[in-house]
């Protein structure tokens, strides 16, 4: 192809040759066949010099998708008859390199009347473009989904303690023994495993209620082993390495727990023919923010670490490893490689919700053939004393019957009225109100004491916390010992900012049994009896 002559300079020989070899761009002349004839340096970084290495000449359609051959095939024709075509997305697979993406512009040149013309290619990289669009997209689905998970555990929730609560009232007329007492078992057994999988729901939307203490993460392990043996099996081995002078963690221990077990009974899915499952833990310092690893994955891309000192826990396996076409699809709800009916797809979404949710990082390096680690990191927590004994807290109590004057605010029908029956069976003096404007004036209109004020905190109009601030403005005298239970279907912390990070209440998480209901009231009465006379 000649070139015509640039005359910037009376003694200047570049031609127009030399700038298109210089150009940032990908240019490369084809033939009619999309042979690459010739390139410049720009075209052949960009394609991982595949073509200038070639013995033989490539043609360009051989390195496209399937599906994508043809659109390259119709914008030659068109720039063949037109002289220009419109732009089009190409994705060029470079064996021993990940796929390339680019923007492809077509133009055809016409040397001379007697001559063939001339396919000319530009090629603009989008790779990073393309990567960072789908993660934003990515993103967004993750959240949109995790809105619409809590939205739906939150109705559920609602749903299960009516169901759970009529369940434990009907037992009380039906004990064990009674025709009807299997029957009665058999619902509220099922409603809670639907109350498991709400909280997996919650889990993933990072809404569950949680009970975080300062955990030993070796002990902690150390006491799962036995069940980790048992759900890997015996054709697997089960390795533990714990690291020196291990620091704490704050968590809440059963959901940690259940982070270990789905790894866990992940990395045996992964291993069908027997294998090695590593658990190791380490005290490890992070120097500066992002990933600590360029060999792990995120599971979004807003996902890199802070500096500080943290725990780590590697999960691994030896297993097949995860394809890379499917890696970042992982940590979504619903997403699995199992058989249909053999998983529910939340498995790894609610240990990433879980993660997040305490404040901790997880990441997955994978070798395909050679198998996974999972990279679970935990701030270090600096406990200022020992932890409160809290199995004196269960033991205690075993009477829940009382005769003081509850507040009971609830919008949802079914749950306000298990919760009154349930409460009144244990001799409490019940008022009910089915919204927040309600309750006010239950509230003013009751001429006696009200000693408790159980709330739930999600409803329409006026929702608990304003209600409570309410009250609290128009009667300041009666609110001012007054004992507060919020009851919600979502996290405790999803409220506590509109409430007050200082302000004294008690929280009691959804679905809830008869009894759980009964030993909250009767603990939050004994705790404001203990503190008047302590007064």
């Amino acid at each position: 192809m000649t070139m015509p002559v640039i005359n910037t300079h009376p003694h200047s020989n570049l031609t127009l040759e030399h700038f298109i070899e210089l150009s940032p761009l990908a240019i490369a002349r084809l033939d009619a066949e999309s042979t690459v004839i010739e390139a410049n340096a720009a075209f052949h970084h960009l394609t991982r010099d595949v073509f200038k290495t070639s013995a033989q000449p490539i043609r360009l359609i051989e390195i496209l998708e399937k599906d994508e051959k043809g659109a390259l095939t119709n914008q030659l024709e068109q720039a063949a008859a037109q002289s220009a075509a419109a732009p089009i997305s190409l994705s060029l697979n470079l064996e021993g390199h990940g796929p390339v993406m680019v923007s492809c512009y077509a133009t055809c040149m016409r040397p001379a009347a007697n001559q063939a013309p001339v396919l000319i290619l530009h090629l603009i990289d989008q790779t990073e473009q393309k990567n960072l669009e789908m993660r934003f997209a990515h993103s967004q689905k993750m959240q949109a989904v995790g809105q619409l998970a809590g939205g739906v555990a939150h109705d559920f929730n609602n749903l299960l303690t009516a169901m759970i609560g009529f369940c434990d009232l009907l037992l009380m007329r039906h004990p064990a023994g009674d025709p009807s007492f299997a029957d009665i078992m058999q619902v509220k057994q099922n409603a809670n495993r639907a109350a498991n999988l709400v909280r997996q729901l919650l889990a993933f939307s990072r809404r569950q209620t949680l009970q975080p203490k300062t955990l030993d993460v070796t002990d902690l392990l150390s006491e799962l082993s036995n069940l980790i043996r048992r759900l890997i099996g015996e054709n697997i081995t089960l390795n533990m390495t714990h690291g020196r002078d291990l620091g704490m963690v704050k968590a809440d221990q059963g959901q940690l727990e259940q982070v270990i077990i789905n790894l866990a009974v992940n990395a045996r899915d992964a291993m069908p023919e027997g294998g090695t499952l590593t658990i190791r833990t380490n005290n490890i310092s992070i120097h500066k923010p992002g990933i600590p690893s360029k060999n792990m994955i995120a599971p979004a891309e807003d996902d890199y670490m802070l500096p500080g000192d943290y725990i780590l826990v590697e999960v691994e396996d030896t297993g097949t490893g995860i394809p890379t076409d499917i890696i970042t699809n992982i940590f979504e709800p619903f997403f699995s490689t199992k058989e249909v009916g053999s998983g529910t797809g939340l498995g790894l979404s609610t240990v990433y919700g879980i993660i997040k949710q305490t404040g901790g990082h997880i990441f997955v390096t994978t070798h395909l053939g050679k198998g996974t680690i999972f990279s679970l990191y935990f701030r270090q927590h600096q406990a200022a004393q020992a932890p409160v004994e809290e199995a004196a807290e269960d033991a205690r109590a075993t009477d829940l019957t009382g005769g003081e004057t509850i507040l009971l605010v609830e919008d949802e029908t079914p749950v306000r009225i298990f919760a009154a029956r349930a409460l009144r069976n244990k001799g409490y003096d019940v008022l009910e109100a089915d919204c927040g404007e309600n309750a006010i004036e239950v509230f003013q209109q009751h001429s006696g004491q009200v000693d408790v004020i159980i709330s739930d905190v999600v409803m329409p109009g006026m929702n608990g916390p304003k209600m409570i601030a309410a009250l609290e403005k128009q009667f300041p005298d009666k609110m001012a010992d007054m004992q507060i239970i919020f009851i919600s279907g979502y996290a405790e912390n999803a409220f506590v900012d509109s409430f007050g990070p200082d302000r004294e209440f008690n929280f009691l998480p959804k679905p809830f049994t008869l009894k759980q209901l009964a030993a909250k009231v009767k603990e939050v009465i004994n705790s404001k009896g203990q503190s008047d006379s302590a007064g």
